[in-house]
């Protein structure tokens, strides 16, 4: 895969290039029919102020996060854009068979070529239970522990390049990798770039072996982003896909009008958090109903250190914000996730964050 179908151009004047991870949240009061037709509207929006690319997480039993087949909506929203990167952020391998994810993405491209992404996670996405449900298993352990395996038969799979003698041999992905002309008149089979992801140093370690671009989940755990980039980094081996590194990371940020109002939003996604962390999930709250909750000295600690790593507030001090973490852990790109109640509000972010870096209009 050449490198610069992963390798995004830096927009305007940003200092890196930015995207967009979308968890397709769902407010009170508000439907999962809302939560998606919000997810058209934003990657519409980003699409046209020069986003790279949109992420979709795959996330279970969660009410509030309704992004429980990302290749779905990636076919949707596909059918909305035209130019803008479309991918995973991502499919967690342990939850599906290699065959299936290989024929869904491969169907992806065909539909938007050149557009799709694979962005793989060894995590569940869930709980233990739902987990379990879904590997129709009750080791819960055995999927991560082997997705090492279960990644290079996804990658036989997405080239159709079995060795002769395998059992899989005479078994394709359909559709497979499609053949793309070079300037010079050279076919090439071209597939969905792999991604890998985490929030340790195991993803790290095996996108640098492998050669593979890497992102990190630094909006859920930020104190192990630079120690994960420095150890992918450093045990980089060049490859096929990249001649050199290539992270992005994952960025909590929201930018209203009213700095008032950011912390008000970031104060119910907080309180979600809280409710998901302690087995509770529900719909992401108003700020109304955080505001009267009675937060118990622990909830506050949880969240003092949560924000910690939301970057909130005006355009200008979310530009600032990012600008300060780019710099600290030299990413390549920052994907950012903005948690609000309302669409209309995660909407308007985008568009606050595209104006502070003078992205296009168009």
């Amino acid at each position: 895969m050449p490198a610069e179908e992963i390798r995004g151009t830096a927009q305007g004047t940003a200092p890196a290039t930015l995207s967009v991870l979308d968890l397709v949240t769902v407010g009170a009061g508000r439907t999962a029919t809302d939560a998606l037709r919000t997810s058209v509207e934003l990657a519409k929006l980003t699409e046209s102020r020069g986003f790279h690319r949109y992420w979709v997480a795959e996330h279970h039993s969660m009410p509030g996060v309704a992004s429980s087949s990302p290749a779905v909506i990636l076919a949707h929203l596909a059918a909305h854009t035209d130019r803008i990167r479309l991918g995973s952020g991502g499919v967690m391998l342990p939850n599906h068979a290699p065959l299936v994810i290989a024929e869904q993405f491969g169907t992806l491209e065909a539909m938007a070529p050149g557009r799709i992404d694979l962005g793989l996670g060894r995590a569940p996405g869930t709980d233990g239970a739902t987990a379990a449900a879904l590997r129709r298993t009750q080791t819960l352990h055995e999927g991560a522990d082997d997705f090492p395996e279960q990644l290079v038969e996804l990658t036989r799979f997405l080239d159709d390049d079995f060795p002769d003698g395998h059992p899989y041999r005479r078994i394709h992905a359909v559709p497979g990798p499609i053949q793309s002309t070079s300037p010079g008149g050279v076919q090439s089979p071209h597939r969905p770039p792999i991604w890998l992801l985490g929030s340790s140093g195991f993803s790290a370690r095996l996108a640098a072996t492998l050669g593979l671009p890497f992102a990190f989940a630094h909006h859920f755990s930020a104190q192990y982003t630079v120690p994960a980039l420095d150890l992918y980094r450093e045990q980089f081996r060049p490859s096929e896909v990249l001649q050199e590194p290539y992270a992005l990371i994952g960025v909590s940020a929201l930018a209203t009008d009213d700095e008032n109002e950011a912390r008000r939003q970031v104060l119910a996604a907080s309180l979600n958090m809280v409710r998901l962390r302690t087995g509770r999930p529900g719909l992401v709250p108003t700020p109304e109903e955080a505001e009267a909750y009675e937060f118990s000295p622990m909830e506050r600690d949880f969240i003092t250190s949560w924000n910690a790593n939301v970057i909130h507030g005006t355009a200008d001090e979310v530009r600032s914000g990012l600008d300060d973490l780019q710099k600290r852990t030299g990413a390549d790109e920052l994907m950012i996730t903005s948690h609000a109640h309302s669409g209309e509000l995660r909407l308007r972010s985008y568009e606050l964050i595209a104006d502070a870096y003078g992205l296009p209009t168009s």
